[in-house]
């Protein structure tokens, strides 16, 4: 005989809290979480219309809970859910007589005359639950804030990687119909089409990797590896500096490792062709003086934006590039390196699952901000152990193969004249200045090597088939322009610069 319907209420296990420290009451609706199960057990396709949208937790009522956790497991093993099945489920769950019984099961499906609008409920019911989690959320932050122990920089963090945490958990993005994708498609290979270079994304000024990627596409994480002294740095510079200069692209570099001063001295190096080192002593000539104050124009006004935060969070970077792309326009995002980075305010077992959790959330920010993302990153030491010309492999991506499988494209650099310490290889070529991009994965694409030439002295990377007899060892000091104006490797100096450079004995001019 069932228990009669007062006895299965009074033996159901008592329910959440049901008002916050403030007295106030929690987000819930009660009515529409047993419509909801009623519904489930009356229509046959109502389980999978609702399984992406609730969860157990969803549900307020721990009896409701129960219920839906056996609804659950029977539409994972594809069985039908009914009354007398669900029933069954929470008998071997040990979990039948918790919520009240048969008679329960009966009265939740008695109070549903349709299940038509089902969705419609399951979606209240959950946003009842995310509004729930915030205000959990919200006052266990509250409560740390006022403990004065606690540091506030280690609770901004927390808070962000906990509310982080739970928009993940619940972001659901609807199904697009085709058609709608298509018309898009067309569009982008139109204006590829019309586009002089004929690609299809962001050049990067290097043009046999253009080809070979039809350029940085949009929402793709791009992984540029190698080992230390192959010139991680320095390339992404130089194809930072010909996307801004050259093509107009705003660029936002996020660099963990170097200070901006570092980055923008490296810039001037690569720019006005100086050595590094005569950057940072000043010990130019006035030649080399007059090249400096010709070629930095250049870099000034250019769309370049640099944040140098150290020891930087994903959270912090999702906030900033939010922003950068908002106020910017910034399309293209370098970082300078993942593993440098950290997941502040979440725990991991181990430094591996962090590092997969940093690259997997750089790929779902390059899809949110529909932008290419570039991450360096370091590789492990056993690349320097190999005897096959320590040419880099995908296996040797340091710290976590998850980086591997949430990138789009996985690169390396490698430059045979540092290892072999010779001219030549082993078949005579010359390999001066020679540096190999490998390009190991491309998720749309081929791949292949990219011959680069990479200058040292310069810290820059240029296209490997240019003719660029640049200035070697000292610049020249025959000035040889006409009408009192000098030329620099090619770029006219005139009026104040071809002043100065006329009277040695000045100062060198302020910049």
């Amino acid at each position: 005989m069932a228990e009669p319907s007062n006895y299965s209420r009074r033996n159901r296990p008592q329910h959440q809290p049901m008002y916050d420290t403030g007295g106030r009451m929690q987000p819930r609706d009660k009515e529409l979480e047993e419509a909801v199960l009623g519904a489930l057990m009356l229509e046959k396709d109502a389980y999978t219309t609702v399984c992406d949208i609730l969860k157990p937790e969803s549900f307020y009522e721990p009896a409701n809970q129960r219920v839906y956790e056996a609804i659950q497991s029977l539409g994972a093993a594809q069985q039908p859910i009914d009354m007398l099945t669900v029933t069954e489920q929470l008998r071997l769950n040990g979990t039948l007589d918790e919520v009240g019984g048969p008679v329960f099961i009966s009265e939740l499906t008695s109070r549903v005359a349709s299940g038509a609008h089902v969705e419609y409920h399951a979606r209240i019911v959950a946003q009842k639950y995310l509004a729930r989690e915030l205000i959990s959320f919200a006052s266990a932050i509250e409560a740390k804030a006022f403990d004065e122990s606690n540091d506030v920089d280690d609770l901004l963090q927390e808070a962000e990687g906990k509310l982080f945490e739970i928009s993940q958990r619940n972001v659901k993005k609807d199904v697009t119909q085709i058609d709608p994708v298509i018309g898009q498609a067309i569009e982008q290979i139109q204006a590829a089409a019309n586009r002089t270079s004929g690609l299809s994304g962001l050049e990067s000024g290097f043009h046999d990797l253009d080809k070979l990627t039809s350029g940085w596409q949009n929402s793709d994480l791009i992984i540029i590896a190698a080992r230390p002294a192959m010139g991680k740095t320095a390339f992404v510079l130089s194809m930072a500096k010909n996307m801004a200069i050259n093509y107009n692209t705003p660029v936002a570099i996020f660099s963990l490792e170097m200070s901006n001063l570092q980055l923008v001295n490296r810039l001037i190096s690569n720019t006005c062709e100086l050595e590094g080192e005569k950057i940072k002593s000043g010990r130019l000539s006035q030649l080399e003086w007059g090249q400096l104050m010709s070629r930095v124009k250049h870099l000034y006004s250019a769309p370049l934006y640099i944040d140098d935060t150290p020891s930087l969070s994903i959270f912090e970077l999702r906030t900033k590039a939010r922003r950068l792309v908002r106020e910017h326009q910034v399309k293209f995002i370098i970082i300078d390196y993942l593993q440098l980075m950290n997941a502040s305010g979440m725990k991991f077992g181990s430094r591996e699952q962090e590092v997969s959790m940093i690259s997997r959330s750089l790929k779902q920010l390059a899809k949110e901000l529909n932008i290419p993302i570039v991450a360096l990153s370091q590789l492990n030491r056993s690349v320097e152990s190999r005897t096959d010309g320590k040419r880099p492999q995908l296996s040797d991506l340091r710290e976590s193969g998850a980086i591997e499988q949430d990138a789009d494209i996985v690169c390396f650099i490698h430059r045979p004249e540092y290892y072999l310490r010779s001219d030549q290889d082993a078949n005579g070529n010359d390999i001066r200045g020679l540096a190999e991009f490998i390009v190991a994965k491309h998720r749309s694409g081929s791949v292949d090597d990219v011959k680069l030439r990479f200058r040292a002295r310069f810290a820059r990377f240029e296209n490997w088939d240019e003719d660029t007899e640049f200035l070697q060892g000292t610049v020249g000091s025959k000035l040889n322009a006409p009408d009192g104006a000098a030329t620099v490797s090619g770029v006219s100096l005139s009026g104040g610069n071809a002043d100065f450079l006329a009277s040695p004995g000045e100062e060198p001019p302020p910049f």
